[in-house]
């Protein structure tokens, strides 16, 4: 482990979590999307952040990383015990708010933190998100990309998991497709990424299966005009799973919501082209809250 990660045990479940900066400054909390782990947020990213006088927080949902997991494809838990999780770990961590940041199925955890955690919640910032989480389908909104559908209606290669180099090949070419068109895909970049995952992973089989068959729970869409904290939607132009239109609705059914498109960006963390402006809109939105 790295000499500043630890692990926290909120609720009986382990949580790992890395830090970066003052911990007397404002805490941001990063939640990770489904089949990631903390180290989906760029280490770089987050000092850069920190260096804004936050103190980050990134930390491995149950089934990532060095956190609690279930079997390979047997979840005993759901989408809201994720919240839940996340809660908790405010709450042990001693923090009595915090400016929380969720991409993709972290943007659904970070929806219902602010719906059922208020207090929790000082700042929301919804990443890659759509209304009411995934697992739910709106026919007002644009449905995934066909090559994205492909992947979740067409049984998946078989993949050893185990085995060090099948597993960082798998998880190149399984991001691939949720890159922009328009950027070229930084494979080197990714390679060393999916190194990372691989090798901290306690059972990589269950981080890239267990967090696709949550139950997502009743849909919340409705309830998203409940949310109080300040919000600021940042939302991929070219994002083929959740398509811009997706972004669009999360900011206009939100009271006082800002989106922010990033351009030439897929479903995909925040592309380095893009740290400049998007860190700069976070430190402001972040700003004496």
């Amino acid at each position: 482990m790295a000499s500043n990660e630890k692990i926290h045990t909120v609720d009986g479940v382990d949580l790992c979590t890395e830090t970066f900066g003052d911990p007397r400054e404002p805490a941001v909390l990063l939640v990770h999307g489904a089949g990631h782990s903390m180290t989906a947020w760029p280490e770089a990213l987050c000092r850069r952040i920190a260096a804004g006088s936050r103190f980050v927080i990134r930390y491995d949902g149950r089934d990532a990383g060095r956190s609690t997991g279930d079997e390979a494809g047997a979840p005993a838990y759901t989408l809201r015990d994720l919240v839940d999780d996340a809660a908790g770990l405010i709450d042990v961590l001693g923090l009595s708010a915090v400016h929380v940041v969720g991409m993709s199925q972290g943007a659904a955890v970070a929806q219902l933190l602010a719906l059922d955690h208020r207090a929790a919640v000082a700042t929301l910032t919804l990443a890659s998100g759509t209304p009411g989480g995934p697992g739910h389908s709106y026919p007002d909104l644009p449905p995934p990309a066909p090559e994205i559908q492909a992947l979740f209606t067409e049984d998946p290669p078989e993949v050893d998991w185990s085995d060090r180099a099948a597993a960082i090949e798998a998880i190149v070419e399984g991001e691939r497709p949720y890159a922009a068109r328009t950027r070229p895909f930084d494979e080197a970049a990714m390679r060393e990424s999916a190194g990372r995952t691989f090798d901290r992973s306690a059972d990589l089989a269950a981080q890239m299966t267990n967090p696709f068959l949550l139950d997502p729970g009743k849909p919340w869409r409705d309830r998203l005009g409940e949310i109080q904290a300040p919000t600021l939607v940042l939302h991929g132009t070219e994002d083929p799973m959740f398509p811009f239109g997706h972004g669009e609705a999360l900011a206009s059914e939100i009271p006082g919501a800002r989106l922010i498109a990033m351009e030439r960006t897929g479903h995909e963390i925040v592309p380095p082209p893009l740290w400049d402006d998007v860190v700069a809109a976070l430190l402001a939105h972040t700003a004496e809250r």
